[in-house]
């Protein structure tokens, strides 16, 4: 079964006071660590940029990988989500099932993807997520039949909704410490040291 990747990058971090798609995690952005670890796992891989685009273009330009720019990125992380798997289904029409993840997980690993991408693989269940303090999210797989789900998702909910409301279809495997995501200063301690 062959699986995209949609990496969610459009958000312009408010709270935060700078962009958490640049924050270096050893040395490394934030948004290209991400977007190697993604192209390690599986292709295609399809990164949604939306505020400051130009600057988050420049730290991952050289890697294989599809750039969809989500003008609309103020309306929320679902409107991202649509255009990000919109471009997936056109551009890649043999894909089966599409793997959401966020660029701000600065604990995220390839070994984690290749879990999920292996339960995905055995078709425990059409939907495999990720399990952190007491959350289901992302990152997630969703099989094709969960496509028209996701592209009528709210704007301001996206993936996460999707999977409350087909929660006996879910297959989840811990990520440790992913809930660990970058949204203000104070979460700047908390990033991965060398």
């Amino acid at each position: 079964m062959q699986v995209g990747i949609i990496i969610l990058a459009a958000g312009n971090s408010s709270r935060l006071g700078q962009s958490k798609q640049l924050v270096p995690v050893n040395g490394v952005p934030l948004l290209r660590r991400s977007t190697e670890i993604a192209i390690q796992t599986t292709q295609p891989v399809v990164v949604v940029l939306g505020a400051h685009a130009d600057a988050h273009l420049q730290v991952i330009a050289d890697l294989k990988i599809e750039i969809v720019v989500n003008n609309a990125w103020q309306t929320g992380m679902g409107s991202s989500l649509k255009a990000g798997l919109s471009h997936l289904i056109q551009t890649n029409p043999r894909v089966e099932a599409a793997m959401i993840l966020v660029c701000d997980q600065p604990y995220l690993s390839f070994a984690h993807l290749q879990k999920l991408i292996a339960a995905n693989q055995q078709q425990v269940k059409p939907i495999v997520a990720s399990t952190y303090a007491n959350v289901i999210g992302v990152p997630a797989i969703f099989n094709k039949e969960f496509f028209p789900h996701l592209l009528q998702s709210d704007n301001d909910s996206g993936a996460r909704k999707v999977m409350q409301q087909f929660i006996s279809q879910v297959h989840t495997i811990p990520f440790e410490k992913g809930e660990i995501d970058i949204d203000t200063p104070h979460d700047l301690l908390h990033l991965p040291k060398a």
